[in-house]
This record gives structure tokens, C-alpha cells and sequence, in this order.
């Protein structure tokens, strides 16, 4: 039961929900690309991917300096169809595959620049 307590909390948020679907629609993503498509700041990112990783939704592994995030191997498949068939229609994972074409067009160190950038402006004003 600690188990199945555990996913469903880990998904009662709606930014760790999209990224679940986000990962059932390729294969990883980098924490970069995440933050992108959710628009979020990265320590918020990490602190959403580290509970999805303590419910073992998501493993990661890190290569260079970037830290990517796919799919545990044992993720349910029930889980994956069910997400899949109630989300279809969302908006917002609509948004994010739209979002995604762009962002994965794009190497993470442009990414990660960018989003450097976007947090060295905001602090200035």
C-alpha cells in the first residue's frame, strides 16, 4: 500500500503530472528542458523531479554537467494508458508538446544560458 500511497501523491501536483506524460512521450529529458517547458525555476524543477524519484516514477542519470530524467523501467503501464487517455485533451499537455518541438530543437547548453539569463535580469529588478 506505501507504494501505490506514495505515486499518488507524487502526482497530485499538476507540474510533476506533465512531466510524467511529458516522459511517457520521450524517451528522457534533460532538467533544463523541463524547467523550459514548465517555466519554473530550476530549484523548483529538482525539488518536483526528486519526489517523482522517491516514489521511483523516474531515475535519472547524469552525463557531464546535466542531469537527464526518463522512465523507470517497471513504470505501470496502467498508469501510462490511464494518463495517457485522461490527459489527451488537456490544454496544458497540449501546450507542453508544442512547447517541447522548440525546446528539443535546442542543445541544453543554449538552454541553460538562456535560463542564466533570465535569472541573472529578473534579480536586477
Amino acid at each position: 500500500m506505501e507504494k501505490t500511497l506514495n505515486i499518488a501523491k507524487a502526482l497530485a501536483d499538476g507540474n510533476r503530472m506533465r512531466v510524467i506524460v511529458a516522459l511517457t512521450e520521450n524517451d528522457e529529458l534533460c532538467v533544463c528542458q523541463i524547467t523550459e517547458m514548465l517555466g519554473l525555476a530550476t530549484a523548483t524543477v529538482s525539488r518536483h523531479m526528486s519526489v517523482l524519484q522517491n516514489a521511483r516514477l523516474v531515475e535519472s542519470r547524469k552525463e557531464s554537467r546535466w542531469v537527464f530524467y526518463r522512465l523507470v523501467g517497471t513504470f505501470p503501464d496502467r498508469l501510462r494508458q490511464w494518463l495517457r487517455e485522461s490527459l489527451a485533451e488537456a490544454p496544458e499537455i497540449a501546450a507542453d508538446r508544442r512547447s517541447l518541438t522548440t525546446i528539443l530543437s535546442c542543445e541544453p547548453d543554449d538552454l541553460c544560458r538562456r535560463q542564466k539569463k533570465r535569472k541573472e535580469s529578473h534579480a536586477c529588478t
